[in-house]
Order: structure tokens, then C-alpha cells, then sequence
């Protein structure tokens, strides 16, 4: 018998009992798409993880001061300096991209006529490129507002909307705080959201670092940002710094000098966690396929045993009947699963269609994973039910009721 024989009568047979056909290969139609999926979800996922900490800054190391003595004096001498953001760019000036420090205080803002509490940080120039900062309108500050010590300054995206209704109708307006009168250049807002974990609020107002000084008591840098060129430079970068701010200090004064790298680590594990359990349930959905299509190809071959006697006594080889009831387990398990690739690759592109804000990548390697799986479960399930039938005794077989 050859293969495009056994194929049809396979095809025939099946179609006999079309409704018993599709609930067999249903469930490599759920485990199919469920090993499709659950691979997308797993790389969508890092994807999005990893998207999301370059949004807060790419190669991202930042430091502050940790703790120190308890007088009061010497505290004040051990917070970071702008001095020592100037150390880390000499010292480093090869292995980073930028380095910038962060001056955060409070002030009083007139807000809808009435005044409010609102975040002032001060920073350089250096500090939209490190913190991937995305400008709404205008411009951001640059070298010489920092060194000339100009009254100009930046507004967050809901604080902009708060007092002009939009970020274009704030540029060039004044505002007044700390009883003096500043000029509105730009607006601004994180790339990430940090969900209130950054000196980054929704009412936000940044000015040059060299005038956010003159009003803070004392000088202090929290925190300290630098972005590594390479990213593999990130955990020896993170060292040498803290031992730069160390040795620039005293003895006693500690600082937390950390990056990125160990949320993405913690991310990726869980990811990776959860794809092991899912690829689990998966698994399990295809062996119950499997053991579907071994029932129900044991209950063909019973109902068929007259058939299967009369081939024998026509001349039919065993191999031929066993290639046959083969043939038919291969084809359940292949329709089920290519209909179950269908809709594995069909949901993932059918997202598309709802936002634009998360790309889902389909894995080529998936596809073909379950492709093979397929024709496994097909061949491995089958071979008890075939093999039962090339073994029946064609006497035997004409005689059964």
C-alpha cells in the first residue's frame, strides 16, 4: 500500500465520523496554541521588561548616600557632591556615556490662584540623556543655563496641563517661586513611568542645578546618575564608583551604589519560571490528546474488525493495516495540531489590531516545536491501536459480530 492510498482511505474513514474526528483532535488543537502562547508570552514579556528599564535610563547605575556619623557637620560633608558627579566623568569619561546629580527640594507654586506644594529638582544638562527624559515642547536645559545660572526651568506634562491647559501654551510663560521669576523653556515627563519611585512627580518643576543650590541648605546630591557606554561594563562600573565616592569621603560614610541589572535578573527568573509551568500544563494537555486519540483509535479498530479481516484474507499484508490505522492516528494529530498553530499565531497578531504599545513577536522555533510534537503524538499514540490491527487473526476478524 502506499502512502498516498493509505492517506486517502485515512481521510475517508475519518470523515466517516467527523463530529468523533474534531473532539479527538481538539485537544491537540488547545495544546498546540497553549505551547504557541505560552513561548510568545515569554518573550513578549522580557521583551516588555527590558523596554521598560531602558525607558527609566539604558545602562543605568545611580548611587546615594547610604549612612555615616551622627553629628550633624560631618553628615553634611558626606552627602554626594557636585564636585564628585565632576570626579566620576573625569575619571570615567571612557567607560560612560553621562553622569549627572539630582538637588531635590520643595517649593510653593501659584496653582489655579491658589499656592501648592510642588517637587523642584535641579539638574544639568547632562541629566534628559541619562534619564532618557522625552521633551513635549521647547527645549531642555542646556550648558549654559547651567553655568550663567539662568531662571529658566521645565515642567512636567500634568503640571504644564494644570496651569495652561497644554504643554505648548507653557513655554515662554513666568512663574514665580521662591519669590523669583522664572522662565518656562520646556515640558517634559519620564519615558517610563516609575510609578512615584523617582524624583519625578506629577508636579514637577526642574531647573538648573547651579540654582536649585542657592536654595537648599546644604549641598546634596541625590541621587547620582551614570549611564555605562556597554553593558557589559554596567556591575564594574557600579564598584568602581562606590569606591571613587568612598575614597573621596570619609572613613565612616557609606553609599549605595546600584543598577538595573539585578531587577532584570529577578524578572527574567520569574519569566522563565513561569514559562517552565506553562509549558508543563501544556504538555500535560497533549499527552490527554494523545491518550484521546489512542482510545478512539482503539474503538476504530473494534468497530472495523470485519474490515480489517477482509483485507487480510484479500491479500493484504499486516504492514499495509498498520501503515493504515497509523496513517489515520498521524492525520487526527496533524489536523488538530495545525488548526491549534492557526490559532497559537492568530491571537498574538490579532493584538495588533487593539494597541500598537506592545509588539508580540511569534516564535519561528514555537511553531516548529509543535509542529513536531504533533506528528510525535500522532505516531506514538497510534502504534498501540495499529499495531493491534496488523496483529488480528484474519479468521478471527470475519467471524466478529
Amino acid at each position: 500500500m502506499y502512502f498516498g492510498e493509505a492517506l486517502r482511505f485515512s481521510i475517508q474513514a475519518l470523515w466517516a465520523n467527523k463530529f468523533r474526528t474534531f473532539l479527538t483532535a481538539l485537544g491537540l488543537v488547545i495544546g498546540n496554541a497553549s505551547v504557541i502562547l505560552v513561548v510568545t508570552i515569554s518573550i513578549t514579556s522580557r521583551e516588555y521588561i527590558l523596554d521598560l528599564i531602558r525607558g527609566v535610563g539604558s545602562n543605568l547605575i545611580y548611587a546615594q548616600y547610604s549612612s555615616g556619623t551622627d553629628n550633624a557637620t560631618k553628615v553634611d560633608a558626606d552627602f554626594i557632591k557636585l564636585a564628585d558627579v565632576d570626579a566620576v566623568r573625569r575619571q570615567f569619561g571612557s567607560r560612560i556615556v553621562a553622569a549627572t546629580g539630582v538637588m531635590s527640594s520643595q517649593g510653593r507654586l501659584l496653582i489655579n490662584g491658589k499656592e501648592q506644594d510642588v517637587s523642584v529638582i535641579g539638574a544639568d544638562q547632562q541629566y534628559p540623556a541619562v534619564r532618557n527624559m522625552v521633551l513635549l515642547s521647547g527645549r531642555f536645559i542646556d550648558e549654559g543655563d547651567v553655568t550663567a545660572r539662568q531662571h529658566v526651568v521645565l515642567l512636567t506634562e500634568k503640571l504644564a496641563v494644570k496651569l495652561y491647559g497644554n504643554v505648548q501654551d507653557a513655554v515662554g510663560q513666568v512663574i514665580k517661586l521662591y519669590n523669583l521669576r522664572f522662565t518656562v523653556v520646556g515640558t517634559f515627563r519620564e519615558r517610563t513611568g516609575t510609578f512615584g519611585f523617582s524624583e519625578i512627580t506629577n508636579e514637577t518643576v526642574w531647573m538648573p542645578v547651579t540654582v536649585s543650590k542657592l536654595f537648599t541648605p546644604v549641598e546634596r546630591i541625590d541621587p547620582m546618575y551614570v549611564q555605562a557606554r556597554l553593558a557589559s561594563d554596567v556591575r564594574p562600573l557600579t564598584a568602581s564608583i562606590k569606591e571613587v565616592l568612598e575614597s573621596r569621603h570619609r572613613g565612616g560614610a557609606r553609599y549605595e551604589v546600584e543598577n538595573l541589572t539585578a531587577i532584570l535578573d529577578a524578572a527574567q527568573q520569574i519569566a522563565f519560571i513561569m514559562t517552565v509551568v506553562l509549558i508543563l500544563v501544556s504538555t500535560i494537555a497533549l499527552i490527554i490528546s494523545g491518550i484521546g486519540i489512542m482510545n478512539i483509535m482503539l474503538v476504530t479498530v473494534t468497530e472495523r474488525t470485519r474490515e480489517i479481516g477482509l483485507r487480510m484474507a484479500v491479500g493484504a499484508p499486516r504492514r499495509a493495516v498498520l501503515k493504515q490505522f497509523l496513517t489515520e492516528s498521524v492525520v487526527i494529530s496533524m489536523a488538530g495540531g495545525m488548526i491549534g498553530i492557526l490559532v497559537g499565531i492568530a491571537i498574538p497578531l490579532s493584538v495588533r489590531f487593539f494597541t500598537d504599545a506592545i509588539r508580540v513577536p511569534i516564535s519561528i522555533t514555537s511553531i516548529l516545536v509543535a509542529f513536531g510534537v504533533s506528528a510525535a503524538v500522532g505516531v506514538i499514540f497510534g502504534m498501540l491501536p495499529a499495531n493491534r490491527a496488523s496483529q488480528l487473526n484474519p479468521t478471527e476478524a470475519l467471524r466478529y459480530e
